[in-house]
């Protein structure tokens, strides 16, 4: 076995600004009681902004993107304005006082988070040969499971310790580092394809003997500049949207269970609450660990991973729901949900940017069906609840959804 190929520098940096916009996302999770009592509004109320966050990135994204598309703006060029925006966006978030600024901070942060994922994965496709993406996107994307690990409890420490504009500042002084860094080290266009090409080339002999790996021809296209056009036309393809379909299946069955994670070990399974951080951390670990082993093995066995990975979540949430008051096997199914669940992103990117070139657009559109998958799971496992099926209840709507993954995967499968 050949040894895998250095992923360039430049993507780890890309790693990092997913980091920062993750961080940002969850970290009002972890100062609700303060902001609540510093903009006067209800803990409640602290939790639509969360949801603010996620419909931005669900809706406003695309639009964007689409429209910087329109105006053929270069990615890298894209990736900086998106960045400024963001700023704006986090500044304005962390000076207001009033619940109506804060909330408009969070939705402007949204939109530019979810375009600045998708242009970052496509400098990423764009930095690396073809059978490397999958590898690549796991390091852009270990951002994503590094954030509620490491930034999210940061932020609240420095909240407790600063207060909660700190914590906001500090997200916007990080979001800056990022776009200075970005406009540093982040390569033009033309010689991002220029590399690409030259990986292609490299190991175009390897293409021949994989079926699933791209053609260096198909690598060139996909980084050529396209339009909005181009990108439209991307979209117009039925495996693409199955893609689509099985990634919100996937976040949507993690997400059904993990927004309900705390009530159901405190109250089902007996841990203290103080025990509750220390649980979600060691989560955030595993996904951390599933990240890197799916990014390995993505590229070369995408359908079977998300196939495997799948059968895996179904049985972690299948075993939580139906064992929640016994603590060992609880943690045991909680770290299998971690090991898989979100862990597949790398495997997720890599069928889509199979399925199309991995423009902006498409790389946004992911992004974007991803969070609205993540909203409906929590949406779905709290209206269980809601109907009286219990704190198990959304356990068991994770695994209908994980199930729904597994059989939209059935045709390739068949077919494959």
């Amino acid at each position: 076995m050949s040894k895998p190929t250095p992923m360039p520098p430049v993507v780890y940096l890309l790693g990092l600004t997913i980091f920062c916009l993750t961080t940002a996302e969850f970290m009002v999770a972890g100062m609700m009681p303060a902001l609540a009592t510093a903009l006067q509004v209800s803990v409640g109320e602290i939790g639509y902004l969360i949801s603010l966050y996620a419909l931005g990135m669900a809706i406003g994204g695309p639009i964007l993107t689409a429209l910087l598309l329109a105006l053929r703006v270069p990615h890298k060029s894209a990736l900086m304005w998106l960045l400024v925006l963001y700023v704006a966006g986090a500044v304005l978030a962390a000076s207001v006082s009033s619940y109506t600024g804060m909330a408009l901070g969070r939705i402007v942060m949204g939109v530019a988070s979810a375009a600045c994922i998708g242009v970052s994965l496509t400098l990423c496709a764009g930095l690396v040969a073809p059978e490397s993406r999958g590898r690549a996107a796991s390091f852009v994307l270990a951002g994503l499971m590094l954030a509620p690990v490491f930034g999210v409890p940061t932020t609240s420490l420095i909240e407790q310790q600063h207060g909660w504009r700190a914590s906001f500042w500090a997200v916007a002084v990080l979001s800056v580092l990022c776009t200075a860094l970005v406009a540093w080290r982040v390569p033009s266009q033309k010689h991002s394809q220029k590399h690409s090409q030259k990986h292609s080339r490299k190991h175009s002999h390897k293409s021949s003997q994989n079926p699933d790996a791209q053609d260096p021809a198909r690598s060139r296209q996909n980084n050529a500049p396209s339009g909005l056009g181009a990108e439209l036309q991307s979209l117009a393809n039925g495996p693409l949207w199955a893609a689509y379909a099985t990634s919100a299946l996937i976040i949507g069955a993690t997400f059904a269970a993990f927004s309900y994670f705390s009530p159901i070990f405190v109250e089902l399974t007996g841990f203290s609450a103080p025990s509750i951080p220390w649980l979600l951390m060691v989560y955030g670990l595993a996904n951390v660990v599933g990240n890197l082993v799916v990014g390995r093995l993505a590229d070369r066995y995408t359908l079977r991973v998300l196939a495997v990975g799948l059968v895996v979540l179904a049985m972690g949430l299948a075993a939580f729901a139906a064992f929640a008051s016994h603590a060992v096997i609880s943690i045991a199914a909680f770290l299998a949900i971690g090991v898989s669940g979100v862990a597949l992103n790398p495997a997720m990117v890599a069928r889509v940017m199979r399925a199309a070139s991995p423009g902006p657009l498409v790389n946004t559109m992911h992004a974007s069906l991803i969070t609205a998958g993540l909203a409906f799971g929590s949406w779905a496992g709290g209206a269980a609840i809601d109907a009286g099926f219990g704190l198990q209840s959304p356990l068991w709507v994770g695994l209908a959804l994980a199930v729904a993954g597994l059989l939209s995967l059935a045709p390739f499968a068949v077919r494959r």
